[in-house]
């Protein structure tokens, strides 16, 4: 057989395993409720201002995106706030508003000390080609202000994608997450709320508190999570390089990766949320766990497949011809755009029309 005839086969099998996973996907994402292809706004539009705060937010929903992302922890007075990491320190001035309780977790402050930090200004010293006077003095956010910010605009049909974020610190947050989005209304449609975790056990409580929600178990290549072949984690390798380390990062073997499928399942899971190694191999390229043959194994077991974290269109690209189902991004505005949905106002027009 001449060559060209195998490479057209090999294309042609290529194509009809794409137009078929995207079916499969299309058919699971349908059942709940929930876009296809979902354009996920991690933390906002991260990209274009500081994650998690009212501009970015407000961006991502009139850009178009169709969910907002988003962290939720608990005050030590026993409010639920949206903040992504552990502690406080890399994207506000804790340092210098608390400094005896710099590396303190979130559960140590009250809302109120909260409400004092700058979370905006470390934007501006990151991100100096991105930066904006009226960045500074930005506010952490409660949930109850990004469900007020998702509900501003009537005419986005936005949902919320909300990850229990170390869990494990805040007993009884499933509950309470419960509770807030009960009591706002936020439970009578199917899709419009997705919840997700890295956390088997905070999984299932979420599953018994909202067991109608679409639910995401957050896929991870680590001692813990999957275990991967390796053997190591980042430290114990002494390399230098993350992004280079995670991108070599695997399953230890298929069935260590069938597994981790089994008990999104067992916990009531629609999906998962694997990570992805970015071509950029930069701060946020992990390990690649959306490889057709995983993204096939996750749509036989009906499973969604939402990634974290793309941002650009060669990345796009090879995560939607891999058969995903969705893409946590960013940079909302360039999804849509690669997407074919683009926005009618650009970032710029849309920040300086909200006042930043």
């Amino acid at each position: 057989m001449h060559s060209w005839i195998v490479q057209a086969l090999g294309l042609i099998t290529l194509l009809s395993t794409v137009s078929s996973q995207a079916s499969d996907g299309r058919a699971l994402a349908s059942a709940q409720g929930i876009p296809h292809p979902a354009v996920i706004a991690h933390r906002g539009a991260s990209h274009d201002a500081p994650e998690s705060t009212t501009p970015a937010y407000l961006l991502a929903r009139d850009l178009g995106a169709d969910y907002l992302e988003l962290d939720v922890q608990r005050t030590r007075d026993g409010v639920l706030v949206v903040v992504h990491d552990d502690e406080l320190s890399r994207t506000s001035d804790v340092a210098q508003r608390f400094p005896q309780r710099h590396d303190s977790p979130v559960s140590a402050f009250s809302l109120a000390e909260l409400k004092s930090l700058d979370a905006g200004s470390w934007f501006n010293k990151a991100y100096p080609d991105r930066a904006r006077a009226s960045f500074r003095k930005l506010q952490i956010l409660t949930l109850d202000e990004v469900i007020d910010i998702a509900e501003g605009n009537p005419e986005r049909n936005l949902g919320l994608y909300i990850e229990t974020k170390v869990p494990h610190q805040f007993p009884g947050i499933e509950a309470d997450l419960q509770a807030r989005l009960q009591a706002r209304g936020w439970l009578d449609r199917p899709g419009r709320v997705v919840l997700q975790t890295f956390d088997r056990g905070s999984l299932a409580l979420l599953h018994k508190a909202m067991p109608q929600v679409p639910k995401i178990l957050l896929l991870w290549v680590g001692k813990g999570s999957i275990e991967p072949a390796s053997g190591q984690t980042f430290a114990e390798s002494g390399e230098h390089d993350r992004a280079a380390f995670y991108a070599r990062q695997q399953p230890r073997d298929r069935d260590e990766f069938s597994r981790w499928l089994d008990h999104a399942r067992e916990g009531g899971a629609i999906g998962i949320g694997p990570s992805a190694a970015r071509s950029a191999r930069d701060e946020q390229s992990y390990a690649d766990l959306i490889r057709p043959w995983m993204n096939r194994l996750s749509h036989d077991r009906g499973l969604l497949v939402h990634v974290y974290t793309l941002d650009s269109p060669v990345d796009f690209r090879k995560a939607m011809s891999a058969g995903v189902d969705g893409i946590f991004t960013n940079r909302a505005g360039a999804l849509l755009r690669y997407y074919g949905r683009p926005p009618g106002q650009s970032e710029e027009q849309l920040l300086h029309a909200h006042g930043y």
